[in-house]
């Protein structure tokens, strides 16, 4: 495997020592270490993997050195607008050098929302016109690797480098903001499911969430049918709720969002506030950190969420820190006006045996849409 430090010190050989994106799995450690080692005005963890792509342009325009966009292959959707109407040779021609981790390769199990992505990470490439090389796990084989790209960059070319899992050696994140936040996620969507009418419906968000509301309804041995869990598509699950709140006002729909994912995609929210639906609670379990993916932080506890969604349009936002209060708030949701934001405020961290979901995506869709047509 390779060592992050190698890896760093190579880039900064070749005239790159600024990075930005989205963390990624396969990328945490080379993610950690990074931030460990860069400060913060050479390591900007971006809203969405396009916004990486923007800042990166911004970057080269103002110095001449081309700069590192990290990234999950899911990502990939979020950066061909930019790579397609930006940086491509056509139009203004800007080197960025990519670091996609290639999750859900074909030949390699991994979770269902992988597979496609997996099977199309190279062809979306090729499609367009990205030169690329997956990544040796051997350090002489990577620094020949790297020379091209450096050399694909000279020529102010986008390259990208594909990450298999494993290419990094360990590597743990230093630098953590610490926090006196004790209310862990886990038991907080515990009680937020626990209060919610038989009725009522939720759509939640990527990672963790997802997996431990799962769990909560096994452990309570109820069926999963009233959940979406949106196991891909990281930051859309306000917008799915959102088409579900609108088809069926008479029904409460819940969104249980995550800092990282809010911040995303936060336009969606003016949408909310517009749409105006009466029967949706948005929900953001806010730990200020990518949690899933190694724990870089976001700005999520940087920026006032309730303020945001009020000047978005929503009716109520509201935002608590500790047990007691999130049991206060939901025992006078009745009297509250919707589109609500509820942001819960939660520590870093998870079960190290936290289970995943059971049940395949299409068996998840089409319980939820039996439920819903009850």
């Amino acid at each position: 495997m390779i060592s992050p430090s190698f890896l760093i010190e190579k880039l900064k050989e070749g005239g790159i020592d600024f990075f930005a994106g989205v963390p990624d799995s396969l990328l945490k450690n080379i993610c950690a270490y990074i931030t460990d080692h860069c400060d913060r005005q050479h390591n900007i963890i971006a809203a969405n993997e396009g916004a990486a792509i923007g800042i990166a342009a911004g970057h080269y325009l103002a110095t001449g050195h081309p700069a590192c966009v990290y990234m999950q292959n899911s990502g990939e959707g979020n950066i061909i607008n930019p790579l397609a109407s930006l940086t491509d040779p056509e139009v203004y021609r800007i080197p960025v050098l990519l670091l996609i981790g290639w999750r859900g390769r074909p030949g390699v199990h991994d979770e269902p929302q992988h597979v496609k992505q997996g099977k199309v990470t190279t062809g979306l490439l090729n499609t367009m016109g990205i030169n690329y090389d997956v990544l040796s796990k051997d350090e002489d084989k990577a620094s020949k690797q790297l020379a091209k790209a450096m050399e694909a960059l000279r020529r102010e070319e986008v390259y990208a480098l594909v990450i298999e899992k494993d290419t990094f050696d360990a590597y743990q994140l230093q630098s953590s903001e610490s926090s006196s936040l004790t209310m862990s996620r886990e038991e907080a969507i515990q009680t937020v499911a626990g209060a919610l009418g038989e009725q009522d419906c939720i759509v939640s968000t990527t990672g963790m969430i997802s997996r431990e509301l799962f769990e909560y309804r096994t452990t309570k041995g109820q069926g999963h049918e009233r959940d979406f869990l949106t196991v891909g598509s990281m930051g859309h699950a306000s917008q799915i709720a959102l088409g579900i709140a609108l088809a069926q006002p008479q029904r409460r729909v819940w969104c249980f969002d995550g800092d990282g994912a809010v911040i995303m995609h936060m336009g969606s929210m003016g949408i909310i506030g517009q749409a105006a639906p009466q029967n949706l609670c948005h929900v953001v379990f806010n730990n200020g950190a990518h949690d899933s993916v190694g724990g870089q932080p976001t700005v999520g506890l940087h920026i006032d969420l309730p303020e945001i969604a009020s000047s978005c349009g929503y009716k109520t936002a509201i935002s608590v820190s500790t047990m007691a209060d999130l049991q206060d708030v939901l025992a006078s949701l009745s009297d509250m006006e919707a589109p609500l934001l509820l942001e819960v405020k939660v520590r870093k961290g998870n079960r190290k045996d936290l289970g995943r979901p059971t049940t395949t995506p299409i068996e998840n869709k089409q319980a939820l849409m039996k439920f819903l047509g009850k």
